[in-house]
């Protein structure tokens, strides 16, 4: 039997992730120098959205309510994150390593997700399947730019 909590808790970390990861995609696509890498992060940001926008589109059929989004004291510390690392090397090898490093705990949370809740809704699982497949996509991305 689905698990409507568990659905909703599922559909709420995958969006969480995707609007961490537009954030964080946001905060370092100030400091790209590489015409070649804005490309890739637009591209990635799209990808980000896309989940965002299926989550926000299902999520009706779970709850009256809207999909948690990263809290502002999260945004802030993942924008205050990449300027103190970025502070004295902003290449854009250091650029794609610390999305990578970002992208990795998505990926962690995300199979631990799959592995730990299989008794969700078949809509659910696409998306959190698609979610992580995303993001492991993205890190072979990332690692032509280190």
């Amino acid at each position: 039997m689905e698990n409507q909590n568990q659905n909703l808790n599922i559909l709420d970390e995958v969006n969480k992730g995707a609007t961490m990861g537009m954030d964080a995609i946001s905060y370092v696509a100030e400091k790209v120098t590489d015409n070649d890498f804005k490309d890739v992060l637009d591209t990635e940001y799209s990808k980000y959205k896309k989940i965002s926008q299926r989550v926000n589109d299902l999520y009706s059929d779970y709850s009256m309510k809207e999909p948690h989004e990263t809290n502002a004291m999260n945004k802030m510390m993942t924008w205050y994150g990449i300027q103190m690392k970025t502070m004295t090397d902003s290449t854009t090898s250091k650029l794609s390593e610390l999305l990578m490093q970002g992208t990795n705990m998505g990926i962690i949370e995300g199979r631990r997700l799959i592995n730990q809740n299989d008794d969700v809704a078949p809509d659910v699982k696409n998306i959190l399947n698609d979610f992580v497949v995303m993001q492991e996509d993205s890190v072979e991305t990332l690692k032509k730019y280190l």
